[in-house]
């Protein structure tokens, strides 16, 4: 092995079927055929399963490439980087190496893959799990010697706090769907168990939970559990405060909200730590950002701190000088979208945008709600973002486009025969077929299953579908769910495209992969795409126009007819009463700090989306 590096062995045992295989990570191993040594070998405690000795192995990745299931990695780090280790799950497991600085009076932002250890930074740092220092075998490291190894620093100051008890955490979840299942009760009553500072009620209020206060927590939505969690937490009187995907479920309303909460919390004396893949979100909430980047699975590292707005910029530029680590091939930059502008024109085509579809003004009527559409007009190659509030018909007007729901007035109609994919809000395991996620795949599109495929690689690969190919789709997490439902989507040949949602669960790296493929699909197949999005950055960076939805939550709404983005995007901020800018660096949307020179500037100019 090099002295300059430091070999890596992970096994993804969830993937890893030694019944289904012949051990040819064993038999193709070349220190095991020198009979000297044992590099790989079965391990009878782990059912079978491999076990990867790293002092042993060299590198060679013939194990890697032998195993049928893709379950092994072995990597190259920097030798010195094992200096820094944090934190290992078990042999051949993810290896977390340094951890986010606390900043007193700060918030304290992580952005990076799902999988890449930012759950788990956050449990160390609010005394849920005890950093093992990477050290799984033999005796596990003391406190004394975590201290040890953090001394001179800012983490040394807050694990010695942590240690005495001088810090109480309040931790808000990532998975806020398993509420339900671990407490029982009415909202009101949940609340005033929790609330500790006699603050509970107001900042119910204040996100609008009064609503449900006499609701069974087992009957609220997504975006209701997430807020009571906010809610609860902020009531605790502790002094770290840590929130796990916050904006996860809420409308664009609700997440700025739930960012000037959060953003308050932030005082002298007080921790506050947040993950979150809202990039408008997290610019707005954070005053530093930590990137955690690395392997899924397999290992993260964390980033020295950055200032936010340069670690994003970073981020989406995909090279962070201080550690000279390139995180993208490309760096992700956005459109102007300028006043005036005309339906997405087919790339390639001379020819005036060729309309595909449109309605007339529509009435629906659902369980005491009513739905009215202006007309409107879809246009090939273009895609429609679709935004507005929870709860005020967006999902009802997509299954009205998609033929799911026929309206009372008026009509959905077609310039010629469609075809049309639909990915649903909400995917249930039951909806899908009981297949594997390879079979279920093929059977839409063969294309994308075929290794080499552009398919494959822009969507699957990069969706990390490929390692789920041999699960039963019904065996499938939430979030895994929505990623093979949005691959199967856009797998289809289709001549519209709605998708409701499509960025629920993924990461900053996964939404700009589907916003790319959608971009791209449109592009090639001359299609159309309309898509319900919360997410302003990627409501911006995919959008050729915008269809805005007001009204009454859970009463009425109103569709308004397709407008350009710069128009969309500036109604739709004027009913919210925030404005926003474009970053100077990437184009990308930022959120203005409420009361601020440009935020009084543009609304006084009535520019809320300074395009």
């Amino acid at each position: 092995m090099s002295e300059l590096k430091a070999r890596l062995a992970v096994i993804d045992y969830e993937t890893c079927k030694p019944k289904k295989c012949s051990y040819e990570c064993i038999s193709v191993c070349p220190v095991n055929k020198t009979g000297r040594a044992v590099a790989i070998e079965a391990d009878m405690a782990r059912r079978g399963k491999p076990v990867i000795y790293e002092d042993a192995c060299i590198g060679c990745g013939l194990c890697v490439k032998a195993c049928p299931f893709d379950a092994i990695f072995i990597v190259n780090l920097p030798r010195e980087l094992e200096e820094e280790a944090v934190h290992r799950y078990g042999v051949n497991g993810f290896k977390l190496y340094r951890l986010p600085v606390p900043k007193e009076g700060k918030v304290v932002g992580l952005l990076g893959k799902n999988g890449t250890g930012k759950t788990t930074a956050l449990r160390i740092l609010a005394g849920e799990v005890k950093p093992n220092l990477g050290v799984v075998e033999g005796e596990e490291p003391g406190w004394d010697e975590v201290l040890r190894r953090f001394r001179g620093s800012e983490l040394h100051l807050y694990f010695k706090r942590l240690l005495n008890k001088e810090l109480r955490v309040a931790h808000k979840i990532q998975y806020v769907e398993l509420v339900p299942r671990r407490v029982k009760g009415r909202v009101k009553d949940l609340l005033a168990r929790a609330d500790e500072k006699g603050v509970a009620l107001d900042l119910a209020r204040e996100v609008g939970l009064d609503k449900v206060f006499d609701r069974d927590v087992r009957q609220l939505s997504g975006g209701e559990l997430q807020k009571l969690l906010i809610v609860a937490t902020l009531s605790k009187d502790a002094n770290v405060y840590v929130f796990d995907e916050p904006s996860s479920y809420l409308d664009v309303r609700e997440r700025i909200r739930m960012a000037k909460l959060i953003s308050r919390t932030a005082s002298p004396g007080r921790y506050v730590l947040v993950v979150e893949h809202d990039l408008a979100v997290l610019d707005y909430l954070s005053d530093v950002v930590h990137i955690i980047y690395g392997e899924p699975g397999v290992y993260g590292i964390v980033s020295k701190p950055y200032a936010t707005k340069a670690g994003i910029n970073r981020f989406l530029e995909g090279y962070l000088p201080a550690e000279n680590i390139r995180l993208r091939k490309e760096p992700i930059k956005f459109r102007k979208h300028v006043e005036g502008e005309a339906p997405q024109q087919v790339a390639g085509s001379q020819k005036p945008p060729r309309p595909v579809a449109g309605w007339t003004r529509l009435l629906v009527k659902l369980d005491g709600f009513t739905l009215e559409a202006e007309e409107g007009t879809a246009y090939q190659g273009e895609v429609i973002g679709i935004a507005g509030p929870n709860g005020i018909g967006k999902t009802t007007f997509v299954k009205t486009l998609a033929g799911v729901l026929k309206p009372v007035e008026g009509s959905v109609y077609a310039y010629g025969e469609l075809t049309v994919s639909y990915k649903p809000q909400y995917i249930s395991p039951e909806s899908l077929p009981d297949t594997t996620v390879f079979e279920l795949l093929r059977a839409v599109n063969p294309e994308s299953v075929a290794p080499g495929s552009w398919l494959y690689l822009e969507l699957v690969k990069k969706l990390r579908l490929d390692r789920l190919f041999d699960r039963r789709v019904r065996t499938l997490s939430g979030g895994e769910l929505q990623k093979v439902a949005v691959a199967a989507a856009l797998s289809k040949e289709a001549d519209i495209y709605l998708l409701d949602e499509p960025s629920a669960y993924l990461d900053v790296e996964e939404r700009v992969s589907i916003a790319r493929v959608i971009r791209r699909l449109i592009e090639v197949r001359e299609s159309t795409a309309f898509v319900v999005e919360h997410d302003l950055m990627l409501l911006d960076y995919v959008s050729d126009r915008i269809i805005l939805v007001t009204g009454e939550p859970g009463v009425r709404g109103h569709v308004n007819t397709p407008q350009p983005v710069w128009r969309g995007m500036n109604a739709l901020l004027m009913e919210l009463g925030v404005t926003v800018r474009k970053d100077d660096e990437t184009g990308r949307p930022r959120i203005n700090k409420e009361g601020s020179y440009l935020d009084r500037m543009q609304k006084a100019r009535r520019l809320y989306y300074a395009a």
